[in-house]
């Protein structure tokens, strides 16, 4: 009980902080008024990371004529959470992230799992096209074949046996195995197994078709790509400082260049926030009714990282464990075989860090500069309401390095401190959500926010975020142009999403030929399962 007070008082102190702070923010000034000749662009995207690099794909492919700019804040683009260190690399199909499914009533519910799965086929397709019309370079330099393995000891085998036994009654996971054996645990993943006790219980489930991407890479490659065209522009270390809606329903962009000071503002018909963390923020400078119901909750992590040759050469696995009660999604321990420019490496994590940051380089004013009237309340309450939450986060920002060194040795028993180090990786701002009428909710899936207008767009929130980013791009298309999708732009989708409005997850047999697609172009390893191939040959 004194523990659970600890953290209460923790809670309250933070919410109260929270609403003092609020309350005496000095006022804005008055904006300066800047005499600059406004051109018209089509669409504005705002952030360089890998959800703008892929929506002005999209739109290049669909439009080639239409006039595009992108703004990013830093000096080169693909440096938050798109980065290699800054995010876990993971191709997130629901093949052994545990926290998509959930034993509900004796029943395991593998539906978050069905959809992420679907997601991330729709992401290889995006890769594969790019691949073949060279907007991509080699494969090999953004995304590697690297088996995924969901591992367990204890009383946790039980669950682990019954998700197997679920997932693989649906195609989307055919050529799923399973194993309580050490020895093949050990094959599969040896470093899980070096200095365990021979007599703890363990299981695992092993897919082939799993891999590691470097989602840093496909952004900088999809945006260089972009830069060939003369109908787009990248403004790098620029700013934007904000944003209004004209009368004629375009938008006012105004910019500020973070190196010379240089101040700009244009007009575009079409604008996408894809900011990352900022994109609260930025979607709250729009001063659109429906964007009031959002704010903000910063979470940062920390992992550790080896390129110790003797550890990356023996593992070449992803292997995932099971979240703790209380911890948020994104914190799944996991220890990782990473390729990052080239270079292999082994990371375990993360561990949760708290900032008032929205972005690794951002300030510690963010926090701040995004409460308001209309969201300060709902944060308190939640705040208070997300008690396990407080209590996960307030535990992990206070482990030591030893503490975090004992968390890697429940994955790697014979882990030495030495060869390891501490790397901070991005940060993820989860979503508070405050709809009229309803109660405030935490929300740690992925936003995709569309204007009354369709004007105005952005992507807000985290997991699975990159990995399913053609995905979640080609249903915002989808939302803010619903004609164009259905009809001029309709053929186009097909050829860049060969799958295109038919469902994967229905039909076993094209399922089967966009993977047998996909890992040929970009090297994964997939065979058809057996007794779909049985059912082919009759």
């Amino acid at each position: 009980m004194k523990k659970i007070g600890f953290y209460l008082i923790i809670a309250l102190i933070v919410c109260v902080v929270l609403a003092i702070l609020f309350l005496f923010r000095p006022v804005a000034s008055k904006k300066m008024q800047v005499n600059i000749k406004e051109t018209t662009l089509d669409a504005v995207l705002i952030g360089g990371g890998i959800m703008s690099a892929t929506l002005g794909t999209y739109l290049k492919e669909l439009e080639p004529n239409w006039k595009i700019r992108m703004f990013e804040r830093l000096d080169q683009v693909g440096q938050e959470s798109s980065q290699g260190f800054n995010n876990a690399g993971t191709g997130h199909s629901g093949f052994m992230e545990m926290n998509y499914t959930e034993e509900k009533n004796g029943k395991m519910d593998i539906s978050k799992a069905i959809n992420v799965a679907n997601q991330f086929e729709i992401s290889k397709q995006f890769w594969a096209h790019q691949v073949n019309n060279k907007v991509l370079n080699d494969p090999k330099s953004f995304i590697n074949p690297v088996g995924h393995d969901a591992f367990v000891w204890g009383d946790n085998v039980n669950f682990l046996k019954k998700r197997y036994e679920a997932m693989t009654a649906h195609p989307l996971f055919k050529g799923m195995y399973y194993t309580e054996d050490p020895t093949v645990i050990r094959s599969w993943a040896p470093l899980v197994m070096d200095g365990r006790d021979p007599h703890q219980k363990v299981a695992a489930t092993r897919m082939d078709i799993g891999s590691d991407v470097n989602y840093g890479a496909i952004t900088t490659q999809l945006i260089k790509n972009l830069e060939k065209s003369n109908n787009f522009q990248l403004s790098t270390s620029t700013e934007v400082t904000n944003i209004s809606q004209n009368e004629d329903q375009t938008w006012s962009i105004e910019s500020k260049n973070l190196k010379t000071g240089e101040l700009s503002r244009i007009k575009a018909k079409f604008v996408f926030i894809g900011a990352g963390g900022a994109a609260v923020k930025m979607l709250q400078k729009t001063g659109l009714p429906e964007a009031e119901q959002y704010a903000g909750f910063p979470v940062g992590g920390e992992f550790l990282i080896t390129d110790h040759s003797e550890i990356t050469a023996k593992h070449t696995v992803k292997v995932y464990g099971r979240a703790e009660l209380g911890a948020p999604p994104m914190s799944v321990p996991h220890i990782d075989t990473r390729y990052i420019d080239g270079k292999k490496y082994v990371l375990f994590g993360p561990f949760a860090t708290y900032s008032n940051k929205f972005l690794k380089n951002g300030s510690q004013l963010d926090l701040l500069a995004s409460t308001n009237k209309n969201n300060v309340l709902p944060m308190t309450k939640i705040g208070v309401e997300n008690l396990d939450l407080v209590k996960y986060l307030v535990s992990q920002v206070m482990m030591s390095d030893e503490d975090r060194f004992n968390e890697l040795r429940k994955y790697y028993p014979n882990a030495k401190p030495e060869d390891w180090h501490l790397s901070k990786g991005g940060q993820r701002v989860q979503i508070i959500k405050h709809e009229p009428g309803q109660p405030a909710k935490l929300q740690f899936g992925t936003e995709i926010f569309v204007s009354k207008d369709k004007s105005m767009t952005a992507l807000l929130g985290a997991s699975p975020g990159a990995s399913t980013s053609p995905y979640t791009l080609l249903t915002l298309l989808e939302t803010a142009f619903p004609e164009k999708t259905k009809d001029e732009w309709n053929a186009k989708l097909h050829e860049i999403i060969r799958s295109y409005q038919q469902d994967l997850r229905k039909n076993p047999k094209l399922l089967d030929e966009t993977r047998l697609y996909t890992s040929a172009v970009l090297g994964l390893n997939y065979t058809t399962p057996v007794d779909l191939l049985n059912d082919t040959t009759k």
